[in-house]
């Protein structure tokens, strides 16, 4: 599922980048969400928060429960969950957690015997999304701070593998789906919403640092 007609840069090759460009990008990624982490409003030329759920085909009872701190900053690009169904009892990782809501979604959908996971690049995030968790009363989901693509966990942890608009954010593309296969069960399921470039960038727009946040 894809979000067409958004921006991702291109001219920086993102597999190609040097340590010093990778670092700028992250950095820029981070500042970015850290005010999102506040509020998603006027962060997007998108729907975002509680109108964008809705327009993505979010259950309606799911986001009337979800408490306020999940929507605040929710800026999806798709909903992962119309892609396909999630067993009572699965262990899922969301890359690009954000403030929670995927995960409490997920949390609902595996039960207690299922568990969820987060991994997201700014602290801010982190924080916030395990607050609204506890705050939920969801008991069975971790959260981890990363920073880069290696996703901290072992071989063939996890059944269900999900993300939302957080991919095409990354300037190291084939690690990060090279880290997501290794972490996948045989047979397991990657079920993920993002930004694709239809077409070439105006000039100006191809080499900046902040299109990478978008």
């Amino acid at each position: 599922m894809c979000r067409t007609n958004q921006s991702e840069s291109g001219s920086l090759q993102p597999e190609a980048n040097s340590s010093a460009n990778v670092q700028e990008i992250r950095n820029v990624i981070r500042k970015k969400y850290a005010e999102v982490a506040v509020s998603s409003k006027d962060k997007f030329e998108y729907p975002v928060g509680k109108d964008g759920a809705f327009a993505l085909g979010y259950d309606p009872d799911i986001i009337n429960s979800a408490g306020s701190g999940f929507l605040e900053s929710f800026c999806g690009v798709g909903n992962p969950f119309s892609l396909g169904e999630f067993n009572d009892g699965s262990v899922v990782l969301d890359v690009g957690s954000g403030a929670g809501f995927d995960l409490y979604i997920a949390s609902r959908l595996v039960g207690a015997g299922g568990s969820v996971c987060g991994i997201d690049l700014t602290e801010k995030m982190v924080k916030l999304a395990r607050y609204n968790l506890a705050q939920a009363g969801v008991d069975n989901a971790e959260i981890r701070k990363v920073d880069s693509e290696t996703i901290p966990y072992s071989d063939n942890y996890f059944d269900i593998v999900i993300s939302n608009g957080v991919i095409n954010l990354s300037p190291a593309k084939e690690t990060l789906f090279r880290e997501i296969y290794r972490v996948l069960k045989p047979g397991g399921k990657f079920q993920f919403a993002d930004i694709v470039l239809e077409k070439e960038l105006p000039a100006a727009m191809a080499g900046s640092l902040e299109a990478w946040s978008q």
